[in-house]
């Protein structure tokens, strides 16, 4: 019945609209021309900067646009190797538009092409309204990965989102296979506060029940990162993060095959190996690569090899219908040299003492996607997708991160498996009221898994045997078996009111129908004072929880000039709890059974623009409230005894559960100046921008039951977050200089002190304030380009992360001084 009122209300708001799509319609067409020769430019790209959609001159340099209402047009011309062009453009019949671009004197050096791509990716920021999606009003940056100079040969996470304001990350050395953060109090644990998707799509574990991410994209198939922050709650789901969209490289549209191969070495016998193949040929366009990883790691015991092969391809029904389908394949293997009490770690932070401890993971990913355009105002889009993937993890686990692992012992065994599939529904449409304009989406997003989670013993071999031994170990006291099928519908729209030309307001709601069950069992098996089974019983565990909720929101916008915007939104989040944190034991933390969800809101305001060309910036502030906000706090560890009552073990654990009410807010800023104009150099020859990324973030538990809690800063909340740097180059050689600084940051709501002489558990205390700076150089002669850089150069030792669970638990050491040197060749017919 729910699903009927929900799809009765998306039909209804769909013929709702449907008169405003036979307004009148004209069509603009014209030929872009070369200024001095007078013959076609053909693929010129023509962009509406007001739609935020591109258009192409085909090979005799003709273009057309359909479906255009009465207006005037601001359209930006552009081909590589042409100055830029742009013309505001009123249309009020059918009408014709000849361009002329003028040709650049000369080869373009790297850092000529690096300026003008600069000068449409200006233009490229996420706008008001793009394809079916609404971003008026919201926080976001957009990531122009082809425009950075660094080690993405191995996902450099501090050198990719250099310019995102106030992430926190937890930094591996694994090649970047798994990206880890978060950011406003927010735990960076496999970016599980984010909603993560790849092409607009969940890639995510589970969504709701596990969501987590083990995969991630390799940055050199990217063509661009999406963050918008917790507005996104409304579109793209209820996190309090926002959303992280990867989207990758497309076909390229001016030859049938483009080979680029990218092979790349470094320290700690790192290599990599990405080669991919583009084109188009008529209406089919393809995508396709296929990345090798292999590495030892700094440490022993922290080897790693993966692959992963994507293939994208769109088909062109006609200009106004397009088919696409991609499909994703991701394998890793990787031992973890486990975690370190703090003094191994100042003792010696390269140390391993677990040789048995792998992780296993494999990803399968697969999408197909719907999109026609009725007409300039009427959009709409259809997705489906799925997800078919494992994660296995097996090893010595103990609280006593400094015991040595017992050879002859029965290692912990979990392995996940996730299946699941969703679909996904979007309408968008320009209408007037009145003689303003409006815009609106409405959206639905149906979503069904079906997980499971198997614990216990594993095998005493030290190899990559992810066995169940429960018959060789009948009395291991980690064992459950469980099932988790999970539903989810949800109905959401956004609606844009311009109350004046350069003024408007977007409301939006989400509602959402969730349905988690719990179906298995678990083991509980108690011992005597000898270590003795005494007691061995099974019991059935099985849950379902049902809720369903409305999230509102509102944002704001405003344009004092054509290069200045004044921003804002209110929007509420929520982030269920799931029965896998409940159910999976871990040695080091326990969990309340009685976990319950999370909710809250998030606000943004803020100043966003440029001085000429000169100048960018983006100035604003945040609050994040969190009711019965997750978290962790320091306990004596309790379990049942034979009669079924709880007693102390004598250690002391992390104990996860919902600690109270928490505020977190601050002020963020990015800022990048371009001082080639200043300096008086030429821009084709010289590039030189400096940039100060700076997050002041406040935060506070205001409402606890937990004692010792009330008043504590909330964890992960480093108070200055500071990434700044510089951008530079000189014809064919580009450069980037970084400096990371983060203050110290709790790791739980205790707000416990750090004790460098702990040699036990590592996993109590703060993490110290920590520095790095980064140094990455390339340069290009024709088809071939050399990468290389030195990451900490100061070879700092210091470390971002306390493992409660896997890869630790413990301290879990950043990388010291290493090197890269990347090789890539394109060809193309």
């Amino acid at each position: 019945m729910m699903k009927l009122k929900a799809c009765s209300f998306l039909l209804f708001l769909l013929l709702w609209q449907l008169p405003s799509i036979a307004d009148a319609q004209h069509t603009l067409s014209g030929y872009v021309l070369n200024k001095h020769t007078n013959t076609p430019v053909e693929a010129a790209e023509i962009y509406d900067n007001d739609a935020g959609k591109s258009y192409r001159s085909n090979s005799e340099g003709f273009f057309e646009i359909n479906g255009l209402p009465p207006g005037t047009y601001t359209l930006y011309f552009f081909k590589l190797g042409y100055a830029v062009q742009h013309k505001a453009v009123i249309v009020e019949g059918d009408t014709a538009l000849n361009v002329k671009l003028k040709k650049l004197s000369g080869e373009l050096t790297e850092v000529a092409v690096i300026d003008q791509r600069n000068k449409i990716f200006q233009l490229k920021r996420l706008r008001e309204v793009e394809g079916t999606s609404i971003y008026a009003g919201k926080k976001n940056e957009v990531i122009s990965v082809d425009q950075i100079v660094a080690n993405t040969a191995a996902n450099n996470a501090r050198q990719i989102y250099s310019q995102v304001s106030g992430l926190n990350i937890y930094e591996s050395n694994d090649a970047g296979l798994q990206l880890n953060i978060g950011g406003r109090g927010l735990d960076p644990n496999r970016s599980s506060n984010f909603n993560i998707r790849q092409n607009s799509y969940d890639i995510s574990a589970d969504v709701l029940g596990y969501p987590e991410s083990y995969y991630t994209p390799p940055a050199e198939a990217l063509n661009e990162i999406q963050i918008i922050r917790g507005a996104a709650s409304l579109q793209y789901g209820t996190q309090f993060g926002g959303l992280i969209n990867f989207v990758m490289k497309k076909p390229n549209p001016d030859k049938k095959i483009l080979l680029s191969s990218r092979e790349s070495i470094g320290s700690n016998n790192l290599i990599t190996s990405f080669n991919s193949l583009s084109g188009t040929s008529g209406r089919v366009g393809y995508y396709g690569y296929f990345n090798f990883k292999k590495g030892d790691g700094f440490r022993p015991n922290s080897g790693f090899e993966s692959n992963n092969l994507y293939f994208y391809t769109n088909y062109k029904l006609n200009d106004r219908t397009q088919f696409s389908f991609d499909l994703t394949y991701l394998d890793y293997l990787a031992q973890q040299a486990g975690g370190l009490t703090d003094s191994q770690f100042y003792q010696d932070p390269t140390y391993s003492n677990r040789s048995r401890n792998w992780f296993k993971v494999d990803w399968k990913l697969a999408s197909l996607r719907f999109e026609h355009k009725f007409s300039y105002q009427s959009r709409l889009s259809i997705l489906a997708y799925g997800l078919d993937a494992s994660r296995k993890s097996v090893g010595f686990r103990t609280n006593r991160v400094s015991q040595q692992d017992d050879l002859n012992a029965p290692r912990d065994l979990i392995v996940g498996n996730f299946n699941n599939w969703g679909s996904e529904v979007r309408f968008l449409n320009r209408y007037t009221i009145g003689d303003k304009n409006a815009v609106f989406l409405i959206g639905t997003k149906y979503y069904q898994s079906r997980n499971t989670a198997v614990q216990g013993p594993g095998t005493t071999s030290s190899t990559a045997d992810f066995t169940l031994a429960e018959d060789q170990f009948p009395h291991y006291p980690n064992q459950s078996d469980f099932v988790f099928p999970n539903k989810n519908l949800a109905v959401f729209g956004e609606h844009i009111f311009y109350l004046k030309d350069n003024l408007s307001i977007t409301p939006g709601f989400r509602f959402e129908y969730i349905k988690t069950k719990s179906e298995g069992i678990f083991k509980r098996i108690n011992f005597d004072l000898a270590g003795n089974p005494i007691q061995n019983q099974t019991f059935e565990d099985n849950r379902t929880f049902e809720r369903n909720f409305i999230l509102l929101g509102i944002g704001f916008s405003y344009l004092p000039t054509e290069t200045t915007e004044l921003y804002g939104n209110v929007s509420q989040n929520y982030r269920s709890v799931t029965f896998n944190d409940i159910r999976i034991i871990n040695p080091s933390f326990q969990v309340d059974p009685n976990i319950s969800d999370e909710s809250g809101f998030t606000a943004d305001f803020g100043i966003r623009g440029r001085i000429e060309e000169s100048l960018s910036y983006d100035l604003g502030g945040y609050g994040l409230l969190y009711n019965d906000r997750l978290g962790e706090v320091l306990r004596p560890e309790t379990r049942k005894n034979a009669d079924g009552d709880l007693e102390e073990t004598g250690r002391v654990v992390r104990f996860r559960g919902n600690i109270g009410q928490a505020f977190m807010y601050g002020l963020e800023s990015l800022i990048e100046w371009n001082t080639i104009p200043t300096l008086g150099l030429d821009a084709n020859d010289f590039k030189l921008n400096v940039f100060l990324n700076t997050a002041i973030t406040q935060s506070e538990y205001f409402g606890s039951e937990i004692p010792g809690v009330e008043h504590n800063k909330v964890e992960f909340t480093p108070y200055l977050n500071l990434k700044s740097g510089l951008r530079f180059g000189y014809k064919n050689i580009l450069g980037s200089l970084q400096y990371t600084y983060l203050s110290r940051q709790y790791t739980d709501a205790s707000n416990a002190q750090q004790n460098k002489r702990d040699n036990q558990s590592g996993i109590r205390g703060e993490i110290p304030a920590y520095d790095v700076l980064d140094l990455s150089l390339s340069w290009t002669y024709r088809m071939l380009k050399v990468e290389s850089g030195i990451n900490n150069v100061m070879d700092n030792y210091y470390f971002t992360r306390r493992a409660t669970g896997y890869p630790g638990p413990g301290i879990i050491p950043s990388a010291p001084c290493s090197w890269y040197i990347t090789l890539q060749l394109k060809l193309g017919i």
